[in-house]
């Protein structure tokens, strides 16, 4: 009887730590090398991610809208806000591109293990950019 309990527990806390990971859960960097992203759950249900390399990590947020935010550095942006899971898509979500200093709509598809499909758009999704970003191991 011991035994099988135990085995329950062992089953119940296996299963509860795979409906907690997410397969876009993790690492990424962007086609150019430029940048690394970590994308992570925020309050249990929506995705995020944080610009947390860039190659210039001293490099500001100059393009920003509001003034007061131009000298904050982009190294450690959240740059990724929002997305809600559908299957192997996550949408609903925002980008920010540093680079413009504009935020876009954004949707992102896995692509088996190692790729993400990143598409920021204005309005719908075929007015928009598109980029693959590649896990980092």
């Amino acid at each position: 009887m011991k035994q099988v309990l135990m085995t329950l527990c062992a089953l119940f806390i296996t299963v509860a730590l795979y409906a907690q990971s997410d397969p876009i859960l993790g690492k990424w960097q962007n086609p150019s090398g430029e940048g690394r992203i970590e994308i992570y759950k925020k309050n249990g249900e929506k995705f995020y991610g944080k610009l947390y390399w860039i190659k210039d990590s001293a490099k500001k947020d100059a393009k920003n809208p509001d003034p007061k935010l131009r000298s904050r550095n982009i190294q450690g942006l959240e740059i990724l806000s929002g997305f809600v899971k559908e299957s192997k898509t996550y949408v609903d979500g925002t980008i920010y591109d540093p680079k413009s200093g504009k935020t876009y709509s954004c949707k992102m598809t896995l692509k088996g293990d190692d790729k993400l499909d990143i598409r920021g758009y204005i309005g719908i999704s075929m007015l928009g950019r598109s980029e693959t970003w590649t896990r980092i191991k």
